[in-house]
């Protein structure tokens, strides 16, 4: 999300029709912008996957030096490894969660009588993890697929991933491994993502509107950031909600990899797997291994997801 999280407010739309037609622009706006994001740092996801879960191909090397390894061992294409699953997952999970923020913001203020901006931390939480419920098995199957080094393979592409793991792992529960620190997860990281821009965005359009924002083509009415501040803002934002969750991503990674892993009896459960990361690696080579590189993947990530879904909102006429 994160990366994925964005902020987005339905216009007033009274015909039941229209209601529905502006859902599925709004789909199709949260979709494109989340496989655009994601196709853009997708090299970078694929290094800390494999150094989150210590590969024993690359677990003695940094983050660049992963970087500058993979291309050498597996080709430059090596460092798209698993991204066709993550497009085939980001699509529906950007959108859901888009559309969950919005419903749920409404749900919160109109019928809880929950406002201010405390609604935008508990909205963005619930989105995510809505988000992250529906997609989950997308997210597994990417990750087998990433975490495989060439010469090593265990699956052959998507489809043989899916099957393997359900005759192999106990069917549809194999999908599901590593979704209790997920949820746990995502509640801060998508909380804080929505709650750290929309307040930014908030007071910068409140306080200093011709400086940071500047009428949206489809809607002069409307105010939007300028493409560097949206930068700058989920930029700002994802750091934050990254720093709070992050361990608890690298246990959903190791639960996820299974039996890929050498020592994955000893991640059956969220709390042996930070007891074990933790005893094994410590804080900064175990616990948060990798962080620097999510860091670097902040800036662009989010550059990219709110430049193209401003594009998309004006494109669609959803302001």
């Amino acid at each position: 999300m994160a990366s994925e999280a964005v902020v987005s407010t339905p216009a007033p739309i009274t015909n039941p029709g229209q209601r529905d037609y502006y859902w599925v622009r709004s789909f199709v706006a949260g979709g494109v912008a989340g496989c655009c994001a994601k196709s853009t740092i997708a090299p970078l996801d694929r290094v800390k996957i494999l150094l989150q879960a210590q590969s024993p191909h690359y677990k003695h090397l940094g983050v660049f030096a992963t970087i500058k390894a993979v291309p050498k061992k597996e080709g430059y294409l090596g460092l798209y490894k698993g991204n066709g699953a993550m497009m085939v997952r980001i699509f529906p999970y950007g959108a859901i969660q888009f559309m969950a923020f919005d419903n749920y913001k409404t749900l919160l203020s109109k019928q809880l009588g929950i406002s201010g901006h405390i609604h935008r931390l508990m909205a963005g939480s619930m989105a995510g993890m809505t988000a992250v419920i529906c997609t989950y098995p997308l997210d597994v199957i990417r990750a087998r697929l990433a975490f495989q080094v060439k010469g090593d393979h265990r699956y052959t592409g998507i489809g043989n991933a899916f099957q393997t793991i359900y005759l192999k792992e106990g069917g549809i529960p194999g999908f599901y491994k590593g979704l209790t620190p997920t949820i746990i997860g995502m509640a801060p990281y998508a909380g804080f993502s929505f709650f750290t821009f929309g307040t930014l965005k908030s007071l910068g359009l409140k306080h200093f509107p011709e400086l940071l924002g500047h009428p949206s083509s489809d809607n002069p009415e409307v105010l939007i950031l300028k493409t560097h501040v949206n930068l700058l803002c989920g930029g700002i934002a994802g750091a934050i909600s990254q720093t709070i969750s992050y361990p608890l991503d690298v246990a959903r990674r190791r639960m996820q990899l299974g039996t890929v892993l050498p020592d994955s009896e000893k991640c059956l459960t969220l709390t042996k797997t930070l007891k074990y990361v933790y005893t094994e690696y410590g804080v900064k080579k175990g616990l948060y291994r990798g962080l620097s590189l999510n860091y670097i993947r902040c800036v662009p990530s989010q550059a990219v997801a709110f430049t193209v879904y401003e594009f998309m909102k004006q494109t669609l006429h959803l302001n």
